[in-house]
């Protein structure tokens, strides 16, 4: 199978939803953020989560952050967004 087939594409997109949308449920407050920016939310945290980890020497170069991180990371990029926002 190809590192970066069609198949995989399509479980990161799902995965990235399934983590934006626990991140949104855990996170008080109302988010106005459609399934595109959801699943990017998600995406998004893994990528914090990963790179986090790498600095911190939790994950090798290479490992990616497990699915609790990855609802962390998501969480962590939420908590900014509403910095940036002026918590309304």
């Amino acid at each position: 199978m190809e590192p970066f087939g069609s198949s995989n594409w399509l479980y990161i997109i799902l995965l990235g939803l399934i983590v934006g949308i626990l991140a949104r449920l855990v996170t008080p407050g109302r988010r106005r953020l459609g399934i595109i920016l959801t699943a990017l939310l998600g995406i998004g945290g893994a990528l914090v989560a990963t790179w986090t980890g790498q600095q911190l020497g939790w994950y090798a170069a290479g490992q990616a952050a497990g699915f609790i991180g990855a609802v962390l990371g998501a969480i962590l990029i939420l908590g900014i967004a509403q910095l940036f926002r002026g918590g309304r």
